[in-house]
């Protein structure tokens, strides 16, 4: 049993790398697992719900997620709420499971802590309730939850999974150099609790469509598809 970790794959648009994956991993069964950190977009039309999910569907391994800002958090919010491995959960499918904000989940000997959402520089270009949702942001009580979470663990996890990153990570490169992403947003401030009193060995993030190590404890996320505590 093995467990992965890439970045963004909204919906179709990044799909193909899940697809070479595959071919390159022939002996992956539905007991390995896959984490996307962030802008999952397989929940993001009703109408094409079934058919958006099925390619996702038929992949060979398990295919976990933190949502992102590019979701539909209106058709996620009407998935019960349930625990696996030690977190709450949506469960899309039974093997293509949401993995919600300010959770641990033990998973393969590993604890993870999960906290998605972002802020969308694109949203004045959508359409709130049909292309963007304000509920993309984490609200006081998630952080509160996720605070609380971490707490009850002594503040120490193994890896951190989240979709945007902390306000210290904004200042090492490569994200430093991406002029356009960077102004602070409100999770930057959020997920910057983290930061300081989080213990962990790395933490991985995707939404900034970057391939890349931060430091020895950081990476982000896109088309790059990695063992769980491995760099980039």
């Amino acid at each position: 049993m093995a467990v992965f970790v890439t970045g963004d794959t909204h919906g179709d648009h990044d799909f193909a790398k899940l697809v070479r994956f595959s071919r390159q991993h022939e002996g992956l069964t539905k007991r390995d697992y896959l984490i996307i950190a962030g802008d999952f977009g397989g929940v993001w039309w009703e109408p094409t719900l079934e058919k958006d999910l099925k390619p996702y569907e038929a992949l060979p391994f398990t295919v976990l997620f933190v949502d992102g800002n590019h979701e539909n958090f209106s058709l996620l919010e009407r998935y019960p709420v349930e625990r696996w491995k030690g977190g709450k959960v949506h469960f899309i499918k039974p093997d293509i499971i949401h993995l919600m904000r300010g959770q641990v989940f033990e998973l393969e000997g590993s604890t993870i802590f999960t906290f998605g959402g972002a802020t969308s520089i694109d949203r004045v270009l959508r359409r709130e309730g049909v292309s963007w949702w304000k509920e993309e942001l984490p609200s006081p009580a998630e952080l509160a939850e996720g605070i609380a979470n971490l707490k009850a663990r002594g503040n120490q996890v193994d890896y951190i999974i989240t979709h945007s990153c902390g306000e210290r990570a904004l200042m090492y490169p490569p994200l430093r150099t991406r002029s356009f992403q960077m102004d602070r947003y409100p999770e930057n401030q959020m997920l910057a609790c983290f930061e300081d009193v989080a213990m962990y060995k790395r933490w991985y993030f995707g939404h900034y469509h970057l391939d890349g190590n931060l430091n020895d404890k950081m990476s982000v996320l896109y088309q790059a598809i990695v063992p769980l505590g491995e760099p980039v």
